[in-house]
């Protein structure tokens, strides 16, 4: 499994391309904004993309899905109950001072527990509302992107539309400080960090 980080956007939102090294296969998690340099990579390494998994659907993380979404050929996943604020997401780039952007379109919802296959990796989707009310993350062998539910030393924001404190820390805790210590975290935004850490570390064990 290969790992490429681009960071992208005026939010400077990691975007990760995720690829089974052996048949070359590959997903994206979120989709910041249409990116060539993207594009290159793939073309230039024979890289297939066959879904781009959004961890969730604030306007920093869908804002390029329909482009990308079109340029790669994939398909869009997202959970079901973050339509409300992907339908609405120029209420939000409003609000940020961004431009506006096209309200994107999915192929596939995905809900706790699922299972997607691509290539020889398994994506296990893990429910964790808090930041939104559909939050997901999604963990292949012992890396965790989790997007905008779990940082370096904090978690996200939940003053926004659909945020809830008490949810987000009752994913954090009973569900992604359950896993081992030595999974690696690759958060929406920032640093990489490991489970272990953040169960010493998050501002969220103060709640």
């Amino acid at each position: 499994m290969d790992i490429k980080k681009f960071v992208l956007g005026q939010l400077e939102n990691n975007v990760y391309l995720i690829t089974d090294e052996n048949t070359k296969k590959a997903v994206l998690i979120d989709a910041a904004q249409y990116s060539d340099e993207i594009l290159k990579y793939v073309s230039d390494n024979g890289i297939k993309v066959e879904y781009i998994l959004l961890t969730h659907g604030h306007f920093d993380h869908i804002a390029g899905l329909n482009e990308l979404k079109a340029a790669l050929k994939a398909k869009a996943v997202i959970n079901e109950n973050d339509l409300t604020i992907s339908n609405n997401l120029n209420e939000f780039t409003r609000l940020f001072g961004v431009p506006d952007a096209e309200v994107p379109q999915y192929e596939m919802f995905v809900n706790d527990n699922d299972v997607i296959n691509v290539g020889n990796m398994v994506i296990k989707v893990i429910f964790t509302p808090g930041h939104t009310q559909g939050g997901v993350c999604y963990m292949i062998d012992d890396k965790l992107f989790s997007g905008d539910t779990l940082f370096k030393d904090t978690v996200g924001r939940t003053d926004l539309f659909g945020g809830s404190l008490e949810k987000l820390s009752a994913s954090v805790k009973d569900k992604l400080f359950k896993l081992d210590d030595n999974i690696t975290v690759y958060p929406g935004h920032g640093p990489i960090t490991t489970i272990g850490y953040e169960k010493k570390n998050n501002e969220i064990l103060r709640y």
